[in-house]
């Protein structure tokens, strides 16, 4: 059991390097976006409608994939700080506990992104947003509302994988440590 609970803490570990390359390249993105707009408005004199559009949806993408970097390395705002450093019966009821609040609040968040209220696909989160275009890209608001899911996804991901190598008695690996194949 240990040695699958460090595996998926590996895969865990694995997205969320990807994620934090995203949020990176989402921050950078934000960053040319906003320099552009400011150069266009301010030395052309005709800013570009889409650059303020972007931005913020770039905003959304680097903030729930950097939120779930943050979630994995413990760096997130949390009631039971000090419970990473716990041992014993209390480390691990309070990794439950962190990992039933984060639940509790992700899991509806996930549903209602996937189903509707009726339960169905169709009315669900994304299925409405790929029915609407951005208004000033012509790009469908599914591509930025999926970071929303992918985000708490990723969240779930790190719970689940938190929570394996606390009951298997496991430790993650160091970040020197390379994974075993």
């Amino acid at each position: 059991m240990r040695a699958a609970a460090r595996r998926f803490d590996d895969f865990s570990a694995l997205l969320s390097r990807i994620a934090l390359w995203g949020a990176v390249l989402a921050v950078a993105g934000m960053v040319i976006i906003a320099a552009w707009q400011a150069a266009a408005r301010y030395l052309l004199d005709q800013p570009p409608i889409w650059t303020e559009q972007l931005a913020s949806n770039l905003m959304v993408w680097a903030g729930l994939l950097g939120a779930s970097c943050a979630f994995r390395a413990k760096l997130d705002p949390s009631l039971f700080p000090d419970q990473q450093f716990r041992d014993g019966a209390v480390g691990l009821f309070l990794r439950f506990l962190r990992a039933f609040g984060t639940l509790v609040f992700v899991l509806p968040i996930l549903w209602y992104c996937i189903f509707g209220l009726n339960g169905s696909v169709a009315s669900g989160y994304i299925a409405r947003l790929s029915g609407r275009m951005a208004e000033s890209l012509p790009v469908s608001m599914s591509v930025f509302g999926i970071a929303i899911p992918i985000g708490f996804a990723l969240v779930v991901i790190h719970v689940l994988a938190d929570l394996g190598l606390a009951v298997s008695g496991a430790h993650p690996r160091e970040r020197h440590e390379r994974p075993t194949i």
